[in-house]
């Protein structure tokens, strides 16, 4: 099978580093001198479920890309999905499947209305990985779980979708092939942004959060806002979502933080618009009370 990386962050990079690592065929789209120090001394994946390895993967920019791919991550954040339309267009074949590994909610739907004739899915991934130097990928922690899926009207067989479920478990990566992506990518959702806005608004790792006090109870206020938020969309959880957040939350090596925060730290642009605002403005919609969000956004609004 031939897999095509949009994205050698921390989560396309992991991704890449471990199919690589099988033996997998696997092409990375990257740029600037992170591309150059992979095509240099190949991907560096330093990895606590993996150990320390460069890795020879082939790597090019989006527009260079000319070969055809049997399945696509899409692994770029959500500011920048408008700029992979043509490299998705060029490498899909008829039976291409895409999975966009993204943060926000309704990322597949969004790009399969932008490339219609391209076959989207949609999924989300439980990691925490990090660009940690030039063409070096940090994979921390022991959790990597992939849950991915397609939504009744597209038509694809569950058996089509274990298919690329088995080669990706086969390269150690944990993988859950969902029976209800629009439920799974709405829990990682609210998951990722009560971490990210948790640990950006008050500055600090997980370590933090996994304590009582005030940092953690900013966790729990964004969580239950969010749940309600899915409920009113008509979410079935299939746990109580706050206590699932926090068990997740607590699995979480206690040096990490989001990418978000990451990047508001560094001045980078970042996802805050689909982390924070976005929830904010479907809950309105919804007339969901919002007071931590509401907290949260007068810090990032000034």
């Amino acid at each position: 099978m031939n897999y095509l990386v949009i994205g050698t962050g921390g989560v396309g990079g992991s991704i890449a580093g471990f199919l690589a690592l099988a033996g997998r065929e696997v092409t990375c789209i990257a740029r600037g001198k992170h591309l150059e120090a992979i095509r240099k001394q190949r991907l560096h994946l330093k990895s606590d479920l993996k150990g320390d390895h460069f890795l020879p993967v082939k790597a090019c920019t989006a527009d260079s890309f000319d070969g055809k791919a049997d399945v696509i991550f899409v692994c770029v954040k959500g500011y920048s999905i408008e700029s992979i339309r043509d490299v998705l267009e060029r490498a899909a074949k008829p039976d291409t499947l895409v999975i966009p590994i993204l943060n926000v909610y309704g990322t597949g739907p969004r790009i399969g209305r932008m490339t219609p004739a391209v076959t989207v899915l949609d999924g989300c991934i439980y990691i925490v990985g990090f660009v940690s130097g030039e063409g070096e990928i940090t994979q921390m922690g022991n959790i990597f779980r992939l849950v991915f899926g397609a939504r009744p009207e597209q038509g694809i067989t569950r058996e089509r979708l274990e298919v690329i479920a088995s080669d990706l478990r086969a390269c150690g990566i944990k993988v859950d092939v969902s029976d209800d992506i629009n439920r799974d990518t709405f829990i990682k959702w609210s998951f990722i942004s009560a971490m990210a806005c948790t640990g950006a608004y008050h500055d600090v790792p997980m370590g933090e959060v996994q304590k009582e006090g005030e940092v953690r109870d900013t966790f729990v206020g964004l969580s239950r806002e969010s749940a309600e938020i899915g409920r009113r969309l008509g979410v079935v959880f299939p746990e109580d979502p706050v206590t699932y957040n926090l068990k997740v939350i607590d699995k979480l090596d206690p040096h990490s933080t989001a990418s978000m925060q990451k990047d508001l730290a560094r001045g980078h642009e970042s996802e805050i618009q689909g982390m924070l605002f976005d929830m904010i403005d479907l809950g309105k919609k919804l007339n969901v009370p919002l007071q931590t969000y509401e907290k949260v956004a007068e810090k990032f609004r000034k």
